[in-house]
């Protein structure tokens, strides 16, 4: 077995004090296409103590990024997010002051034109000289495999001669303590790997980037994550030497990779270093050094505690901006419904689209089949945006759905769910149109909660608004809603939608209306669509200017 040597007990040198930045120090605020704010929340006028009423409206240039240099960097980022592309700039400097920024520009999808910026403050950095410009490189995104990617990049050449970043898979997939237990092994994913005057790819080859792997009790990696402390050996750990060697093997013969064994095995000074954030470990990073380079002392171990902490943090933060993203899209699973059971005689095709960079909002469609063939078709709009109007929503439509598989008269499911608004504690508003289609009576009874009303697309290219008393919204206590019944003939489409789709502040909801209706009788004309075709066609054409969430659900009778 390799001798090793732990740091930092028995009156060595302690590992260097660790700078860590907090994720709930991020930032957030919208830019139009010009630069100008058009949204700027509590984070950023907490972070920039620039209150909303300051900046909305004003360019960015004006009232924040002012330092030399800056407009064009701004320039610069607004184009790569017009063209689609997302851009990363550690920016500081101006109205920044002293304080560095990791900057991430999003396109959004809508508003069209407009633009994300998230910012992420970086802890001071320290000394001038390399490691000042070594930890400058790493964190500045929210990226998790960028992020170690820019810790092997900094550390090779400059400090060693290979470097290999894993991160705890536990902690990952988990979200749990990844400190190994005595006697275990412990899984880590590799994030990111460099050999000194190799091309990527090739190193790529025999240290894939997001392999997971099993470190045993003897590994270097496993010592430094169970101890939380850097070892230091002369050799390869038998173990990691018996894979690489498997690996090898596995290239033999194969061009250009067979003459690739010779990288492994040249190296005679290692430095495992546990990456710690926030008390936790969240990986170790391996750095090797060739013969022709010095063995690591003491002082490479302090530079290398500066590295590992940088990197740990900005993994950390990584790992947990993306557990809030997989947290947000299985709100989005659970409150959307699935895939809906439509009865025989019906076509339904439906759309639906969140406001911004929401997964989730106020909007909700449905689809119960009910007994003789029948379906109940229901499209509501909880007032608000994002997870808060997604809660009531969700609320609101299991309530919906539930009360329509018991096949109540459609204004009593209403009243019911009016009376569920008001007990709720959010105190929510919605509006909601509840319709029941008969396919072998084809009729449909629909009623409406203060909700737009349903247009029917005639087959000669005639649409109609069906006239329907409109009700009240959910939550306001009225509990009086009255159904009103039409024929529905093959060949005739039913739209549903929310007033996302139909209303904006650059367009009346006449206008809207109007547009809806054009759109809807020129798609169904064409010849041979689908119905699920017609959907995202109308639902591209009215959603270009759109503010609110928006839902489009279209049926007809076989």
């Amino acid at each position: 077995m390799p001798q090793t040597s732990p740091i930092g007990r028995e009156g060595k040198p302690p590992l260097p004090r660790r700078h860590e930045a907090d994720l709930a120090g991020l930032a957030t605020f919208i830019l139009d296409g010009r630069g100008r704010v058009s949204a700027w929340p509590v984070t950023a006028a907490g972070q920039f103590g620039r209150a909303a009423a300051e900046v909305t409206g004003r360019h960015v240039c004006d009232v924040l990024m002012t330092g030399p240099g800056q407009r064009d960097l701004v320039r610069h980022a607004l184009a790569e997010a017009a063209a689609g592309r997302i851009w990363n700039a550690t920016v500081a400097g101006g109205l920044l002051g002293d304080g560095r920024f990791a900057m991430r520009w999003e396109p959004l999808p809508e508003p069209a034109g407009h633009v994300l910026v998230i910012a992420q403050p970086l802890w001071p950095l320290p000394t001038p000289g390399w490691l000042s410009e070594a930890t400058a490189r790493i964190g500045s995104t929210l990226d998790l495999t960028m992020t170690a990617a820019e810790l092997a990049d900094a550390a090779v050449p400059g400090f060693a001669d290979g470097a290999v970043i894993y991160a705890a898979e536990r902690l990952l997939v988990a979200d749990e303590p990844a400190s190994p237990k005595p006697g275990q092994g412990t899984a880590v994913r590799r994030l990111a790997a460099r050999v000194n005057d190799q091309p990527p790819a090739l190193t790529n080859v025999l240290l894939r980037t997001g392999e997971v792997i099993v470190l045993g009790p003897d590994s270097n990696g496993y010592r430094a994550m169970a101890t939380a402390e850097p070892v230091v050996t002369g050799q390869l750990d038998r173990e990691s030497a018996e894979r690489l060697a498997r690996y090898r093997a596995s290239l033999a013969g194969i061009p250009p990779y067979g003459g690739t064994g010779e990288i492994t095995t040249s190296y005679n000074s290692f430095l495992t270093m546990p990456l710690i954030a926030r008390g936790t470990v969240v990986g170790c990073a391996v750095f090797s050094r060739a013969p022709a380079s010095p063995a690591f002392s003491p002082d490479d171990i302090t530079l290398a505690g500066e590295l590992a902490s940088r990197a740990a943090v900005g993994i950390d933060n990584a790992r947990l901006y993306y557990r809030e993203q997989r947290a947000a899209l299985a709100l989005q699973r659970g409150l959307l419904p699935g895939q809906p059971e439509v009865p025989g005689g019906l076509e339904v095709a439906h759309c639906y689209l969140p406001v911004g960079g929401n997964v989730v909002g106020g909007d909700w469609y449905d689809i119960v089949p009910q007994s003789g063939g029948r379906a109940a078709l229901i499209v509501g709009d909880a007032m608000g945006h994002g997870p808060e109007a997604a809660a009531v929503m969700g609320q609101l439509r299991t309530v919906a759905h539930t009360l329509a598989d018991l096949e109540l008269p459609p204004e009593q499911i209403l009243s019911k769910l009016d009376h569920t608004a008001t007990t709720m504690t959010t105190a929510p508003f919605a509006t909601c149109v509840y319709t029941t289609i008969d396919p072998a009576g084809g009729s449909v009874v629909a009623t409406l909660a203060g909700h737009l009303p349903p247009v029917l697309a005639l087959p000669g290219g005639d649409t109609r608004l069906l006239e329907l008393p409109p009700g009240l919204p959910l939550g306001l206590g009225s509990g009086s809603f009255q159904a009103t019944e039409f024929a529905l003939a093959p060949g005739e489409t039913l739209a549903l939608y929310t007033d996302g789709l139909v209303e904006s502040r650059t367009q009346p909801i006449d206008h809207g209306m109007a547009a809806l209706r054009e759109a809807l009788a020129a798609t169904l004309a064409q010849p041979g669509i689908t119905l699920n075709a017609a959907c995202q066609t109308v639902m591209e054409l009215m959603s270009k200017h759109g503010e609110d969430d928006i839902t489009l659900v279209l049926t007809r009778i076989r």
